[in-house]
């Protein structure tokens, strides 16, 4: 390609239809992918959360474990202390130390009903986490296997149009070098404003290819004539002549060939 200083406006135009019909090929590849890299990104992250609500059940679930064996504990230590006291009441000297006595076993008795409630308590609770382990593992088998299924679809997809579109990409770019950053930065926010990515379309049937807006004969001798760049009015697209469209589609289908 012609260095961008010695482009004419011609040069200009053809540069920018071949970026354009280049960058929509580009478009096509990636509508073939659609919407799969972003529900695989959405499946991961699904996965990697409930992955972390699992293992947090889990956790929860050893520590009430471990505080069912402490209360066990307890209560084993509360029964050798009733068992000492009943001992101890068999040699008081008067009614003030058995009276105290009995307090303590009594104590020790309320505190083994306590413990065996928390016990139910927390047996209740080991049940419910379990259920909702058990539903929450299943979940993570789903959306596992979706996410290879979808991984797999979408590799398969890459595999296909990877060599394609990174060859395209470098001949983006290396189009894109040879055009004034002026027009490449009209050319860009044109691209990111239309629907179908269009930023320089032809005259077909004396309307614009991008709006389909008839376009007045006088400016379609101008767009003709390729002696300035030409927009038009209702969508701000660059249009280009039917003739020069044809020889560049002609010419970027020897390109694409290569691929």
């Amino acid at each position: 390609m012609a260095n961008t200083k010695e482009l004419s406006v011609e040069d200009k135009l053809r540069a920018l239809y071949d970026l354009q019909l280049i960058d929509s090929r580009i478009d096509e590849i990636r509508n073939v992918r659609g919407e799969l890299p972003l529900e695989v990104d959405d499946l991961e992250d699904e996965v990697a959360g409930l992955t972390t609500r699992l293992e947090k059940l889990k956790t929860d679930l050893e520590s009430i474990e471990n505080q069912i064996k402490e209360k066990k504990n307890a209560i084993d230590e509360h029964k050798a202390a009733i068992k000492k006291y009943t001992e101890q009441q068999k040699n008081v000297r008067n009614n003030r130390e058995f009276n105290s006595l009995t307090k303590e076993i009594e104590f020790q008795e309320l505190e083994i009903q306590l413990a065996e409630k928390h016990i139910k308590e927390m047996k209740a609770s080991i049940e419910h986490k379990k259920e909702v382990i058990e539903q929450s593992s299943e979940r993570l088998d789903a959306k596992r296997t979706h996410l290879q299924h979808k991984k797999s679809e979408l590799d398969a997809i890459m595999a296909e149009t990877e060599k394609e579109e990174n060859f395209l990409i470098e001949k983006s770019t290396e189009y894109e070098a040879a055009i004034e950053p002026r027009l490449i930065a009209a050319y860009k926010r044109i691209r990111g404003s239309v629907r179908n990515g269009l930023a320089v379309v032809s005259i077909e049937r004396g309307a614009s290819a991008g709006s389909f807006f008839t376009i007045p004969p006088q400016t379609q001798m101008e767009i003709a004539s390729r002696k300035k760049i030409i927009t038009d009015e209702h969508s701000g697209r660059i249009l280009v002549d039917s003739a020069l469209a044809d020889e560049e589609k002609e010419k970027m289908e020897q390109l694409f060939a290569k691929m």
